[in-house]
């Protein structure tokens, strides 16, 4: 499950963090890509502001990354992780998502890197 700072170090060839997104997304080429719907929202911000929306559009299908819908208790599942929590909602949310698939978090994020390992969750290492 990508956290939108892997995902927007990527698309931005200027952003300090580019190289190990980049290095990253290489590392993991033979697992599915996925994302949170809030996640791909916040990525897709700065691109729509630029006008370059269709762009950022293209570039995450060329990675093939999907939006994992959030199941239909996600609204009471996400209050308890965010209730119980340090953690916005928009990290809960990749949390949520990863837990769903049963799949691996990749994030620059330390605090959600480390809630993600107290929940059983393997973490990429960027």
């Amino acid at each position: 499950m990508l956290d939108a700072s892997v995902i927007i170090a990527h698309l931005d060839a200027t952003d300090a963090l580019h190289d190990r997104a980049t290095a990253l997304l290489l590392g993991v080429d033979s697992e599915d890509l996925g994302a949170s719907p809030l996640s791909l929202a916040e990525v897709l911000v700065g691109p729509t502001r630029a006008g370059r929306l269709d762009r950022a559009v293209a570039a995450l299908d060329q990675l093939e990354v999907t939006s994992v819908n959030l199941d239909r208790d996600a609204p009471t599942r996400l209050a308890v992780l965010r209730a119980g929590s340090s953690l916005k909602l928009p990290d809960c949310c990749v949390l949520l998502a990863a837990q769903q698939v049963h799949g691996a978090i990749a994030t620059f994020d330390e605090a959600l890197a480390a809630a993600a390992r107290r929940g059983g969750l393997d973490v990429r290492d960027p």
